[in-house]
């Protein structure tokens, strides 16, 4: 159990690095669908060769795979895109605090198809979390400091489109292997943001220092960690994975921080505990509806 609690740690890792990589190539010039439809592309090889090792079972023949695999496609390119945004708008740190929230929209999504019945520690935990993002936000103040109405929109997008990820997944996974519900995930993914991207070309005048940067991104960002986390699930336990994911956050906003030189208020560091502490807590404790493999 020791070393699938560590590949959860390893992978929140990569999760929370990317989205400092990504801080760093907003700030070089990048445009945030060029950096998320590359992220999601090398992802794309990744899981491939993941399905070409591991062929058995796929269920990639099942027309009902590729519908709900689309969808996760779908909730993966705006969480990708968003959360990227997100960072260009505003900070890091505020980016993945606000994407932390995806089992916030989760919970709030199964009560209303009726796959789970609220609670009221569940509603108090909601309402918590809002509290928390009004403060990590500022949209208590008459001015909010340094977080742009459009970046925590985007922030709130990344979470649901993230959310729209994980009920893909849900649907997809009795009948499919994950690397191949990842792989037509990935796909579509690509094909939705190739000409979005194109169309919004923005690149610096000599991109070739930062194609390390976004090898980083695509590889351990997008392809290998979603492997490592996978695996790390199958002898994990919600509780502890959920813990252990929290290093995403933390990671990104100390990348932030000391790599960025992003700032943080105390209220704004209030704001981020609150999120943090409440989602884990829910997702310490998920309903049989929700997709283990995939939580973050």
């Amino acid at each position: 159990m020791m070393k699938s609690t560590i590949l959860v740690v390893i992978a929140a890792l990569f999760w929370g690095l990317s989205g400092g990589v990504a801080g760093l190539l907003t700030a070089y010039g990048w445009d945030a669908t060029n950096i998320a439809f590359y992220r999601g592309a090398m992802g794309l090889v990744c899981v491939l060769i993941w399905l070409g090792i591991r062929p058995r079972n796929s269920g990639i023949l099942r027309p009902r795979v590729w519908v709900w695999s689309a969808v996760a496609g779908l909730g993966v390119a705006g969480n990708f895109t968003f959360y990227f945004i997100s960072i260009a708008e505003g900070s890091v740190a505020v980016a993945a605090a606000l994407m932390y929230c995806a089992p916030v929209f989760v919970y709030l999504l199964s009560c209303i198809l009726r796959l789970e019945h609220p609670t009221v520690k569940k509603t108090a935990s909601l309402f918590c979390v809002i509290l928390g993002i009004l403060l990590l936000t500022g949209a208590y103040a008459v001015t909010p400091a340094e977080v742009t109405p459009r970046g925590v929109a985007a922030g709130l997008l990344s979470a649901g489109s993230y959310a729209l990820f994980i009920f893909g997944f849900k649907y997809a996974s009795p009948h499919a292997s994950p690397q191949t519900i990842l792989s037509i995930a990935f796909t579509v993914l690509t094909l939705l943001l190739f000409p979005v991207a194109h169309l919004s070309q923005t690149v610096p005048r000599d991109p070739t220092p930062h194609w390390p940067l976004f090898a980083f991104l695509g590889i351990f960002g997008a392809g290998l960690s979603f492997i490592i986390y996978i695996y790390g699930l199958r002898h994990t336990t919600p509780a502890v994975a959920s813990i252990a994911a929290m290093v995403e956050p933390v990671t990104a906003s100390l990348f932030g921080v000391f790599i960025l030189s992003e700032t943080l208020t105390v209220v704004q560091l209030v704001g981020m505990g609150m999120i943090l502490i409440t989602v884990t807590t829910i997702k310490s404790t998920p309903p049989k509806q929700t997709p283990r493999l995939v939580e973050r």
